[in-house]
């Protein structure tokens, strides 16, 4: 097969209209060089199901990839993450992800990134249109989904600016089940609004750890827990270092046997104390080819998209469905809008002190706000600071115009920015 005779089933799906497409979907024989081409994509995660997704993508015909991911190759992953082979053990998962992809796909740009999603500005994740994951922690996901989230912008009426709206692909998968997430920030329900959807992590009690362990998780997390803080109180313990997880593995094997306990091994320590999720490589596959379709379908338009979460379960039967999740009025993260009346001659300052004494504001952990209206700064702090200042003295009916509007604030203490409906009226 010739390198353009790969994509022309995608040139099929985008060069004819149906009865299924999306709003504004127009087929074009050039769409796919138009969109494909332009569109940059960033995977988080080169893991099991990050391999996948590089392959599906790449293979879709989406040329500007990027992979971020902090860890290193392991013996453990070969056997599912297919990107890597024997020789590639100690290397950065992403560098090899890339590499091999680019070298396997004729005309990939396939970028890694090694290191923390945490470690990125915002100025970085603004050069994508789709950011689709392959994670595996409940956290890493929660900072991304705040991360796109503080990322928009609204106009005067409170509405989302189309424009600063970084929709998130999200993917998991535990055993033979799987999900796949669409998040439009601020018009469909985030990650957070749905938080309820993910158990627990399971919590063993200390004293049973200490005192009457039943399992090898158990000695596992005595050493983890207890043992480690007692023995080796100056040491912060950092589960990616191979010689705190071998010292971990040794004390809770050592635990075990003296309990009569079988199997506690290296890999076993891992999976607690990581809370790795099993893997299954047909799952990831699965998975990925579904967030892949979904990519497709936001940056085209070519078919109506998922109406906004998709699961997968693979035990028995195979069985898939597509659910509508609504919006957490409440939710701390994509919710908050608080509404707040204040006196039509109230100045800046003064809104400001209402703002910060606000309960609700407060809770969100908005005590030195910095504040704007659309693409309009009102206030900010800072090295900025200094410019503002001026702007105190000013009455918001100047600022925002006799009737209010909505007002985005910002504080380096809350994790997102807050909407404040704020009406003005003949109040004191």
């Amino acid at each position: 097969m010739g390198y353009q005779d790969r994509w022309v089933d995608m040139q099929y799906l985008l060069s004819r209209p149906g009865n299924l497409v999306g709003p504004g979907f127009q087929a074009n024989a050039d769409l796919m060089e138009e969109v494909m081409g332009y569109c940059r994509i960033l995977v988080v995660g080169a893991g099991g199901l990050g391999c996948e997704l590089l392959k599906d993508l790449a293979l879709s015909g989406f040329i500007n990839i990027d992979v971020i991911d902090m860890d290193t190759i392991e013996l453990s992953n070969l056997n599912r993450q297919f990107l890597f082979q024997p020789e590639d053990v100690g290397k950065p998962k992403a560098t090899v992800a890339a590499g091999k992809v680019n070298q396997r796909v004729e005309g990939a740009n396939v970028t890694p990134h090694v290191g923390r999603i945490e470690d990125k500005d915002l100025s970085f994740y603004r050069n994508f249109h789709v950011i689709v994951l392959g994670l595996d922690s409940l956290e890493a996901r929660q900072y991304m989904n705040a991360l796109v989230c503080s990322m928009l912008e609204f106009d005067d009426d409170g509405a989302v600016k189309q424009s600063t709206m970084l929709p998130i692909v999200d993917g998991g998968s535990e055993g033979l089940k799987g999900h796949v997430r669409v998040i439009y920030p601020g018009l469909t329900p985030c990650f957070e609004c749905t938080l309820w959807l993910f158990p627990p992590q399971t919590k063993f009690p200390l004293c049973t750890l200490a005192e009457t362990p039943r399992s090898a998780a158990h000695c596992i997390e005595y050493a983890h827990l207890i043992q480690w803080p007692a023995e080796r109180p100056n040491d912060e313990f950092d589960a990616d270092d191979p010689t705190h997880m071998q010292w971990v593995y040794e004390q809770a094997l050592r635990r075990a046997e003296l309990h009569g306990i079988p199997g506690v091994t290296y890999r076993h320590t891992q999976g607690v104390v990581k809370s790795i999720i099993p893997a299954v490589a047909s799952t990831n596959a699965i998975v990925a080819a579904a967030c892949t379709l979904e990519v497709v379908k936001i940056v085209s338009n070519c078919s109506s998209g998922s109406k906004n979460s998709i699961m997968y379960t693979g035990g028995e039967r195979v069985y898939s469905h597509d659910v509508a999740y609504e919006r957490d009025p409440n939710c701390p993260v994509c919710g908050r809008v608080v509404a707040i009346d204040l006196p039509r001659a109230c100045t800046l300052e003064q809104a400001m002190q209402r703002l910060t004494a606000n309960p609700r504001l407060k809770e969100l952990g908005i005590t030195e706000p910095s504040i704007s209206m659309g693409s309009k700064n009102l206030y900010m702090r800072g090295a900025l600071e200094g410019m503002y200042k001026e702007k105190l003295g000013q009455r918001m009916a100047e600022l925002m115009g006799s009737d209010g509007g909505t007002l985005t604030v910002n504080d380096k203490k809350a994790p997102a920015p807050v909407r404040v409906k704020v009406r003005l009226a003949d109040v004191a």
